[in-house]
């Protein structure tokens, strides 16, 4: 990336706007001394999603001396609110400052007309460069090198560490992560779930929601292996043939199949690098594939939804090989014969064995491709690029925003409406699509008047609609004759704690308490939240460590269950030392064990023993929300 000559000075940011991860509204002059980089983004973008790994390499590698910051100019309306994009802060591990430049302010003061565009401030306060599509690391790792060559030898870089207060930090876990698509299965009865934010496959049983399996590590990576050890990267579409399961290992760029069999999990196509152009498909195993978002099989066919490069792909089975069956690769809503067609992210494929029916998201459409290779693509909902709303009504007059998951049942297609927080029902036989569920505002609430967050994924079986509430971190149940919604509560839930590496503890060092040698009573008084309460599906645990090792005798080994308040635990004291208490707990809404988090506390305790000390040692602590 050439460095632009005469640099122009960075405008200051307007006054006014939302900041997220960062307890306090950011300034350029704040900035002297950092090599800046501006991300110029919108979180429906799957060209955006792309280049975030490129950041986040950058910002490893200058820890010191960059700091990127997001600025998110929103393409759909639903995307100007600051707690939607807190959500996609978290759903993709942002851990830059953000500004919402919901008017586009910061956008025209830049002269952006493309997302993602990337604009290069140096240390004095100068742009000296910009870029805008993927690709970003390669460029800018040169042109920040140049500039630190240039600015370090007069004493221009600042490599003060930016302090700032991340969303995630705020957040609870719960016990699924920004699920993005479920496969309800009425044969076998299972439901399939892709918990995307732990980077798993979970299965549960449709008769009444007991966990049956837990599908890789929850270790974000690329490897293969058993049900353990196997790690995903942000998993979504799924389709089952009765014994193997079919998973759009998005991230990875990959597709991936797990064998209940053998229990293993192996990749049958990709790489695991991102196809950067369009190619042209070969060897399954050997063909770089581009954020496949979902699958369906077609018997030995299985055909997937390729996002990244706004194609429909197609995988035969018995040979094992991959090629592109509808899309031109060009992003925009173009009806056409199958290779001629234009597609804009699609992320939501179905069929009825006639068609496919697929989610084109960036053009807000409801599309059907044929499965004859000589047919044509076709819109049957919504409008181009820039053409979306919340209007049921016939065919290409309806509008929808951003829909991500569709499911074929009985001559209708039911579209997960994503950013309109609602799912709607397409009739084949009348073209006409109407809201089945939801009045369009972001909750919880189940019963006859549903709301959802950003639903990505839905799937049916048994006369009920199963749905991926993304960001609320829930599956809901919906009859399809009542119409009424439930939360699934997951039974037997305390295994699907989040993978440590995901675990951030809250730890409290405490005061140095003066105990007396001998058997002495740590008791632990934990208040939750008003409306919340332990969660009697779960088990949450409490444990203890000793050090030294010899200070504290008589600890429990493995833990103990935590089902009562105030807890009070016996332990003999024989010199100074600390104890470790550590609480693994499973608390939920009050009425409802479907809402559901998980919460890791440590108090750290000195203790000095000494004639005249307590027999108890006294933790007492609340818990946020």
């Amino acid at each position: 990336m050439p460095i632009y000559q005469p640099a122009v000075n960075a405008p200051e940011f307007p006054e006014g706007l939302e900041w997220l991860n960062t307890d306090r509204p950011l300034r350029m002059k704040d900035l002297r001394g950092k090599i800046v980089m501006l991300d110029f983004w919108t979180y429906c973008c799957i060209n955006c999603m792309h280049i975030i790994p490129d950041l986040k390499r950058l910002e490893r590698k200058y820890p010191n001396e960059l700091v990127v910051i997001g600025v998110h100019s929103a393409k759909f309306t639903t995307e100007k609110e600051s707690e939607n994009i807190r959500q996609a802060i978290l759903r993709y591990r942002i851990e830059h400052p953000v500004v919402n430049d919901r008017d586009m302010v910061i956008w025209s003061w830049y002269g952006v007309n493309a997302w993602p565009t990337v604009v290069l401030i140096d240390p004095i306060g100068k742009v000296v460069g910009a870029r805008s599509g993927e690709g970003v690391f390669e460029p800018f790792d040169r042109a920040i090198q140049e500039l630190i060559s240039k600015h370090d030898p007069r004493g221009e870089i600042d490599r003060t560490p930016l302090q700032l207060k991340l969303e995630r930090e705020k957040a609870p876990r719960g016990i699924l992560e920004f699920p993005g698509k479920v496969l309800a299965d009425e044969r076998s009865g299972q439901l399939f779930i892709a918990d995307s934010g732990h980077n798993r496959i979970v299965v549960v049983s449709l008769k009444d929601g007991t966990l049956k399996e837990v599908i890789g590590s929850g270790e974000e990576g690329f490897k293969d292996g058993d049900f353990q050890t196997a790690q995903f990267r942000h998993p979504q579409g799924m389709a089952f043939d009765g014994k193997n399961l079919y998973v759009a290992d998005t991230e990875n760029h990959a597709i991936r199949l797990i064998d209940f069999g053998r229990r293993t999990v192996t990749t049958v196509a990709g790489t695991g690098m991102q196809a950067r152009f369009w190619p042209e498909g070969g060897k399954a195993r050997e063909t770089d594939l581009s954020s496949p978002w979902d699958v369906v099989l077609v018997g030995d066919t299985l055909y997937i939804a390729m996002a990244g490069i706004h194609q429909l792909w197609r995988m035969d089975l018995r040979k094992g090989t991959v090629e592109p069956y509808a899309g031109s690769g060009r992003e925009a809503r173009f009806d056409s014969y199958l290779p001629q067609a234009a597609l804009a992210q699609p992320s939501g494929i179905t069929t009825d064995g006639k068609r496919l029916y697929f989610a084109d998201s960036e053009s807000s459409s409801l599309r059907s491709a044929d499965l004859n290779p000589s047919g044509r693509v076709d819109t049957l909902v919504g409008g181009d690029l820039f053409d979306f709303g919340d209007i049921d009504g016939e065919g290409r007059r309806a509008r929808l925003q951003h829909p991500l998951g569709v499911v074929y049942h009985q001559g209708a297609i039911y579209v997960a409406d994503t950013y309109n927080n609602k799912i709607k029902r397409y009739h084949l036989a009348t073209g006409r699509i109407e809201t089945f569920l939801g009045d369009g505002t972001a909750g919880t609430r189940d019963g006859d008047r549903p709301t959802f967050d950003e639903p990505g994924g839905v799937s049916i079986a048994g006369g009920k609609l199963y749905i991926a509430d993304t960001n609320n971190h829930v599956i809901r149940v919906a009859d399809l004759k009542t119409r009424r919604v439930e939360t699934l509560t997951i039974r037997g839930m305390e295994k699907l704690r989040p993978p440590s590496a995901l675990i951030r503890a809250d730890v409290m060092a405490l005061e140095t308490q003066s105990v007396q040698a001998g058997e002495v009573q740590v008791v632990l008084n934990l208040s939750l939240p008003n409306g919340y309460k332990l969660n009697p599906q779960a088990s949450s645990r409490l444990s203890l460590h000793a050090n030294p090792s010899s200070a504290v005798s008589g600890l429990p080994k493995e833990g103990f269950a935590l089902n009562r308040l105030p807890l009070r635990v016996p332990v003999k004291v024989a010199s100074d030392g600390e104890i470790l208490v550590t609480a693994d707990l499973y608390y939920c809404q009050s009425g409802n064990e479907a809402l559901c988090y998980f919460k890791q506390v440590q108090w750290r305790v000195p203790l000095r023993v000494q004639a005249g000390g307590k027999s108890q040692v006294e933790i007492a602590h609340t818990l946020r929300p």
